[in-house]
């Protein structure tokens, strides 16, 4: 056993902030807690030391916010709110707008019938949300996610759509399953387009009826209204090994079938909330580079692990953009272990991952430089020259599809200092794939916690960081939603209607009948 580093954990059974280590042993990562009264955890962390290592490179801490929404008096993780000890503004905020859902998936965080009532927040009280995260200091939060249950299942979700444009964010973002109005009706789809949800956070867990029960058959459909509404996706699996983890590298090809409308795929290794042995654990527990592995071995190696980068390498050109801008701007800080990302060119029937023509490593060094050197004072206009005369040497000319202007690009980025439309050319033939691995109480690290940029909003003001808000419910997410709810016996009855009514039911044999599903999963199936 080799010691990597220190940290704090949880216990699993008390809620009780323990010390823990994180060590390598055979080319894995542990985390290992002991709480006096219930005993010693020791749960696998990432299934491959020398990513691990690797990713750890590239550790950066935000700033944090200027402004916390609460006093500092507890340790962290029992402080949320946003307290002072954060180290990461809200890159993407989240609203929950119901805790309703037309399905019953088994590895849901929540859903209303679970939970015995129904919690769904005003339109006022969402507009309030919107606007406690966007009077973030430094920074304020441009990004903001509706998730649920399922938002789909809200007859006013239009409208608060448009109340989140209203309130100045660009990047709006319906977490969805699809299965309630999203796949039959294309005007819906249109509406949230023009209201300004212009992408999708689409679940799909398989290629297939086994791994992806969730909404397989309404997929095809989906796909169709959303390029017809010129709404982009991104597709989310839920990976859980033994389930569908070998059929990440069709999920991979699958949304390179549909670039056209699929712009990026977001894998999310299972978080084991709940009690659960150790052994049941085992069973179902899947790390980052499990996942990366099983996607280059089911691709024939057409994206590798060295392809994968930890999602705070972004940092050189956040800072060398608010260097240049003379303030503080939009930074992906989470803990370096949270997640990966890779980009890849489609170049007609090839595919190219954008680490093998970009030295990433070269260049984010040479920006993070460049940046210490703004900020101790050299002349931005000098500065801002040197880069550009450089980038080039960071782009393997002979790699690079002839097609992709990747250097226009880059020079976009630092001429017009970092703007919101500056990423817009990188989407064209262009596909972006994550990897978010999401805490539970077994391989819980408080360090990672306080760097998390994915927070949810509350209609009591404060922020949650997600690994709080979902891995600990009983501190923040169940306790404030339950105040802000009303019984499911009380909204059966205002609303004239069982909360199992809305419960989906397809006609499956109908869908496997129409040439729409064939051609979508032709070789697939």
């Amino acid at each position: 056993m080799k010691e990597l580093s220190k940290t704090t954990s949880l216990c699993p059974d008390c809620l009780k902030i323990l010390d823990a280590t994180i060590f390598e042993e055979d080319n894995k990562v542990f985390i290992k807690k002991t709480c006096p009264e219930h005993g010693e955890v020791v749960e696998v962390y990432w299934e491959n030391a020398e990513m691990y290592k690797k990713a750890s490179k590239w550790a950066a801490d935000g700033r944090g916010i200027d402004n916390p929404n609460i006093e500092l008096k507890n340790e962290c993780p029992k402080n949320c709110g946003l307290c002072e000890m954060h180290k990461s503004h809200t890159a993407l905020g989240n609203i929950v707008v119901t805790n309703r859902c037309d399905l019953a998936c088994w590895y849901c965080f929540f859903f209303a019938s679970k939970m015995g009532y129904v919690y769904e927040p005003t339109q006022d009280q969402i507009r309030e949300m919107l606007r406690n995260m966007r009077k973030e200091k430094p920074v304020r939060c441009n990004a903001v996610q509706f998730t649920g249950g399922n938002p789909e299942v809200r007859e006013d979700f239009i409208d608060i759509i448009k109340i989140a444009k209203e309130e100045g964010y660009d990047h709006i973002q319906p977490n969805v399953n699809g299965t309630h109005r999203m796949w039959k009706d294309l005007q819906f789809v249109k509406d949230m387009q023009s209201a300004g949800a212009h992408i999708t956070y689409l679940s799909f867990d398989g290629t297939n009826p086994k791994t992806n029960p969730k909404n397989h058959w309404e997929v095809p459909h989906i796909l169709k209204n959303c390029k017809e509404a010129k709404m982009r996706v991104v597709l989310v699996p839920t990976v859980i090994k033994g389930v569908n983890d070998h059929d990440v590298g069709n999920i991979i090809k699958f949304g390179l079938k549909n670039i056209d409308v699929v712009r990026a795929i977001n894998f999310q290794p299972v978080s084991l909330v709940g009690r659960m042995p150790r052994e049941e654990r085992q069973k179902n527990r899947i790390t980052i580079p499990k996942v990366v592995k099983n996607i280059e071995e089911q691709t024939d190696g057409m994206i590798v692990k060295d392809d994968w980068y930890p999602i705070p390498v972004t940092v050189g050109i956040s800072r060398i953009v608010g260097a240049l801008r003379g303030r503080s701007t939009y930074q992906l800080t989470p803990h370096f272990a949270c997640g990966m990302s890779t980009f890849v060119y489609k170049d007609g029937d090839k595919v190219v991952p954008l680490p093998r023509f970009i030295d990433v490593d070269g260049l984010m060094v040479y920006l993070n430089e460049k940046a210490d050197q703004i900020e101790n004072g050299a002349n931005k206009m000098l500065i801002s020259g040197k880069i550009l005369a450089k980038l080039p040497s960071f782009v393997d000319k002979d790699q690079k599809p002839k097609d992709f202007e990747v250097l226009k690009i880059f020079k976009d980025i630092i001429v017009n200092k970092g703007g919101y439309g500056s990423l817009r050319p990188l989407m064209h033939n262009i596909q972006m794939y994550g990897m978010m691995h999401f805490q539970d109480l077994y391989n819980y690290d408080i360090e990672r916690t306080k760097r998390c940029v994915v927070h949810y909003a509350q209609p009591d003001g404060t922020i949650v960081p997600f690994c709080a808000f979902n891995v600990i419910p009983s501190l923040y997410r169940d306790k404030v939603q339950k105040q802000f709810s009303i019984s499911i016996e009380e909204w059966e009855a205002k609303n004239g209607k069982k909360l199992i009514d809305g419960m989906y039911k397809r006609d499956q044999a109908k869908l496997e009948a129409d040439p729409l599903y064939k051609k979508a999963y032709e070789g697939f199936i």
